[in-house]
């Protein structure tokens, strides 16, 4: 079967051999339909996640059932599925408290259910969406409503997940706050839109390409800068929430300072491992947060549903998301068009 392979030496390349094992207890396979292009994939080829290798890439993805191991009931084959990367055991004290993101068993503990030629290879965030089929653990397989476009039902794993979980669930944004939004790429937009459902009265978009002005007030900007440097025009006393979508140091230091008081930074993008940012440790004083998000705190069983359910109702954006997909054969022009900022979001077809 296809797959897009990444071998470690910066090559990415879509390979027709591979080979996936039967689920086992508690687990499921999908025929995938469609897979968004993160930035986390693309992390992994330039080395700012590392990954051993060889890895089979994608981590948004949404499919069809085909195969359940035994014990799972929740879904069956047919189910039209979206996929989470959370592959929590369900039974430790994270999981019981309901902190799933927390769950020790999801983090960096990536198995190998597919083989090239006879040897293992990786699966990249216990999901490996860019796979015709894939293997996950039953929990990260969400049913959703037919009706729902594959190629937007992808989108939910991980972009809608990380950047309205992070409004709701981890910023906790309330209605008539202040926000700003540096980057508006991908989970960027999704936090705008966070902070509209959450009923934010001023947000603020941040990015240096003033082509995505449109975009980021569709998804509920009301205000747009090609720099950080107006923000205190808009809000002089500072935010209540700032966001840092990008995964720059320097930005990360730019959303502290644009704080109000009581105020929260909180970091979604993603720097080198070994990054460091500063910032003055008096200018926290004033109950001021600097707040780490994993995977916007989600809890993707539920998530899911609710973000399939408010899309239905036409207040949850999806299929404007979508810029552009592109079969698996054209995987490179995906990467291409990803990085030079042409698509809010490219996804690729099986």
């Amino acid at each position: 079967m296809r797959g897009v392979l990444y071998d470690g030496e910066r090559v990415v390349r879509v390979v027709d051999d591979l080979e996936v094992r039967d689920p086992g207890p508690g687990e499921v396979r999908v025929a995938i339909a469609a897979a968004g292009l993160c930035h986390s994939d693309l992390s992994v080829v330039d080395g700012t996640i590392p990954f051993p290798v060889p890895v089979v890439l994608g981590h948004e993805g949404a499919g069809v059932v085909d195969a359940v191991g035994a014990g799972v009931t929740h879904v069956r084959p047919g189910d039209h599925v979206a996929l989470s990367t959370l592959a929590n055991c369900g039974t430790c004290g994270d999981c019981d408290r309901g902190r799933p993101t927390m769950c020790r068993r999801a983090i960096g503990r990536p198995g190998r259910p597919f083989t090239r030629a006879g040897r293992p290879v990786y699966q990249f965030a216990s999901n490996s969406a860019f796979a015709e089929r894939t293997v996950v653990r039953a929990v990260q397989a969400v049913r959703v409503p037919d009706d729902i476009p594959l190629t937007s039902a992808a989108l939910i794993g991980c972009g809608v997940l990380t950047g309205v979980g992070a409004v709701l669930n981890r910023a906790r944004v309330e209605r008539g706050d202040s926000v700003v939004v540096i980057g508006t790429g991908g989970i960027g937009l999704n936090v705008l839109q966070g902070a509209r459902l959450a009923g934010a009265l001023t947000v603020v978009a941040v990015d240096s390409n003033p082509a995505k002005e449109a975009t980021a007030r569709a998804f509920g900007a009301t205000h747009f800068l090609s720099s950080t440097d107006g923000v205190r025009d808009i809000l002089p006393t500072g935010a209540d929430h700032a966001f840092e979508c990008v995964g720059r140091t320097e930005l990360i230091r730019q959303a502290v300072d644009l704080l109000d008081r009581h105020g929260q930074a909180v970091l979604l993008g993603v720097p080198p491992a070994d990054a460091e940012a500063s910032f003055r440790v008096s200018s926290l004083y004033l109950d001021k947060s600097v707040l780490g998000c994993r995977y916007g705190s989600a809890r993707p069983q539920h998530d899911i549903a609710l973000y399939a359910g408010l899309y239905r109702q036409g207040r949850l954006l999806l299929d404007e998301l979508v810029t552009r997909t592109y079969p698996v054969a054209d995987f490179e022009k995906a990467v291409t068009d990803a990085r030079a900022g042409r698509v809010a979001r490219a996804v690729v077809t099986f």
